[in-house]
Parts: structure tokens; C-alpha cells; sequence
């Protein structure tokens, strides 16, 4: 079966299940895995009202593409998804989803967890916050760095 990739950043939500539904339609690999983000309510200790995500248009993209390619390097994966979300968002709404088909669930896990690893740390993504205390942007995590670090 040949190669597919799916990559979208954008306003629009995403529906999950739609999502698994494409994965699992691989009947080449048995593993299907797959991670969705969402906003959460609080951070650093202060209520977070709503997040703010920005990109790059065009280089985005071209970061997740290669991240995607440099997981196809490690792992044979047939089928992969990754959606971004930009704007205004707020707490309970989903931001990212990464999915990924794999020969076995080890080559699934792992791809998943690189591909976001990654995105968390390579791909031209900016994110503010509007706390009580007012707005505010987010830094890399230094545990973020230390998961892709690993790979």
C-alpha cells in the first residue's frame, strides 16, 4: 500500500472520529495510534481563559512534513494524520492530533510520541495565553525539549 499523509493547520476543529475512521481503513498495519491535545483551564499555577495560537503559513507545514518524514526513517508507517489548530481557542477545545498506523503497537507508540515530541519543539508554532493576570505568551517547556531530546 503506498504512503499516505495527511497535514493541516487551521481554524476549523477536527473530528476524531472521522480521523480514526481514515487510519484504520489501512488494512496493511494492525496498530493504530493516536494522541489529541487539548486546552486546558490553567497553567503555571493561574487560570487560563483562552490560548491563542499562531504559525508561520507555508513553514509550518514544511516542518510538520519533515517531521513526518523523519518518523517514516525510523518506523514503517503507512498512514499518518496531523492536524494543528489556530486562533482563539479555549479550555475543553482540542488543538493537535497526532495519528499514526503501524505493523505492530511498539512502531505505532513510538511514532505517535517522536511526531509530537517534535512538533512541540521544531515546528513553528507561538501561543498566548490570557490569564487573570493578563495575557502572556508561552515558552518551550523544558521537558518538552528533553522528550525530543531522547529521539
Amino acid at each position: 500500500m503506498e504512503q499516505q499523509t495527511r497535514i493541516r493547520v487551521g481554524h476549523d476543529n477536527f473530528d476524531v472520529g472521522q480521523e480514526y475512521q481514515w487510519l484504520a481503513a489501512c488494512d496493511d498495519d494492525g496498530a493504530v495510534v493516536t494522541f489529541t491535545g487539548k486546552v486546558r483551564n490553567h497553567n503555571l499555577g493561574d487560570g487560563v481563559s483562552a490560548l491563542t495560537l499562531e504559525h508561520y503559513p507555508g513553514m509550518t507545514e514544511k516542518a510538520l512534513a519533515e517531521i513526518v518524514e523523519q518518523a517514516r526513517e525510523r518506523w514503517p508507517l503507512q498512514r499518518v494524520s496531523v492536524i494543528h489548530r489556530i486562533g482563539e481557542l479555549f479550555p475543553g477545545d482540542e488543538i493537535v492530533f497526532v495519528g499514526v498506523t503501524g505493523a505492530h503497537r511498539a512502531t505505532a507508540f513510538d511514532a505517535a510520541q517522536f511526531i509530537m515530541d517534535y512538533l512541540k519543539t521544531r515546528a513553528p508554532f507561538w501561543k498566548r495565553e490570557a490569564t487573570e493576570q493578563g495575557d502572556r505568551w508561552v515558552d518551550a517547556r523544558d521537558s518538552d525539549k528533553q522528550a525530543a531530546g531522547r529521539w
